[in-house]
């Protein structure tokens, strides 16, 4: 979890960083409990349940994930 136990202002400038890295052409891969994170990607989510995939969305947010 890149942002866990950082303050708000620095989460959002780490997030940024990943979003341009990722616009670069680099894969990222972003484990995190944070829905607002998640959501502010909006790129592949994936849903991993003890170590089994459950749920993959090419393009969305949390709550679509939540959904399918």
């Amino acid at each position: 979890e890149p942002t866990g136990n950082l303050d708000p202002d620095t989460s959002w400038e780490i997030t940024r960083t990943l979003e341009r890295i990722n616009i670069r052409g680099t894969t990222v891969i972003v484990a995190s409990h944070d829905q607002h994170i998640v959501d502010r990607m909006h790129t592949r989510v994936i849903a991993i349940e003890n170590g089994v995939i459950k749920r993959d969305v090419k393009e969305g947010t949390y709550h679509e994930l939540a959904k399918s």
